[in-house]
């Protein structure tokens, strides 16, 4: 006999949005007319969402071209402080884990339970391979002296400039990381929900919409590699 809570459920066509209605224990939410309705909802948050974190990290973008534009020689100079290979390295890294975030939310499409946690587990090994070749990168920054504050130590002409340089690479790396971090929470909490069972081809928005995040934290590190690690490079 179904439960009362799925009887009330309105009925949803099965095409289009639909497709992420819920399935046993995922039913349309009481605040939702329909499975398209509550999907679009949910795909309207995560936009907006990333619309905010577009405008945060752009405010301190659009800081560090204008000094730039004031500094371009020290910035530029200073820009060689940063190991390229290492930041080439983890550049291949993101890009790799972009591509296997896509596969974990196409066999979680798919109903391939399996297949998806595989996915999700390689993503999340690409991300922390990526945190740990950064926590490399800062701790040579402190073994250098170069690391903004009390204890910097430049003794090459422009100081100040490169200090502030490397004050705007720890803020928006250091910020990125933040966000790599809390990516791979949410990470484990869908391999988690994955191994259990949650999702099936009738539901799989939580992992469409940890995909979207996914994919808006790589394509920032896009911007900043170029911005802060080949500057110096002609």
């Amino acid at each position: 006999m179904p439960d009362s809570h799925a009887a009330s459920v309105p009925h949803a066509h099965h095409h289009g949005h639909d497709s992420h209605a819920g399935h046993a224990g995922h039913a349309v939410a009481h605040q939702f007319d329909d499975a398209e309705q509550q999907f679009g909802a949910a795909t309207l948050g995560m936009w907006i969402f990333l619309l905010t974190e577009v405008m945060f990290f752009g405010a301190i973008l659009a800081a560090y071209a204008i000094y730039f534009v004031t500094y371009v020689d020290p910035f530029e100079d200073a820009s060689n402080h940063l190991s390229l290979a290492l930041g080439a390295l983890n550049t291949v890294i993101l890009l790799t884990s972009s591509l296997t975030m896509a596969r974990a939310v196409h066999a979680a499409q798919t109903a391939d339970a399996r297949t998806q946690v595989r996915w999700l587990v390689r993503t999340l090994a690409l991300g922390a391979a990526f945190l740990v070749i950064k926590a490399f990168e800062y701790g040579s920054k402190f073994e250098e002296g170069l690391v903004p504050g009390i204890g910097f130590r430049y003794d090459g002409p422009g100081a100040a400039q490169h200090e502030l340089f490397l004050s705007f690479y720890f803020a928006l790396t250091g910020l990125h990381a933040l966000h790599m971090i809390i990516g791979i929470g949410v990470l484990l909490v869908l391999v988690w929900m994955a191994r259990r069972g949650r999702f099936s081809a009738a539901y799989f928005t939580p992992v469409e919409m940890s995909g979207l995040y996914w994919h808006f934290v790589d394509l920032v590190w896009i911007f900043l590699f170029p911005m802060l690690y080949l500057l110096g490079r002609h």
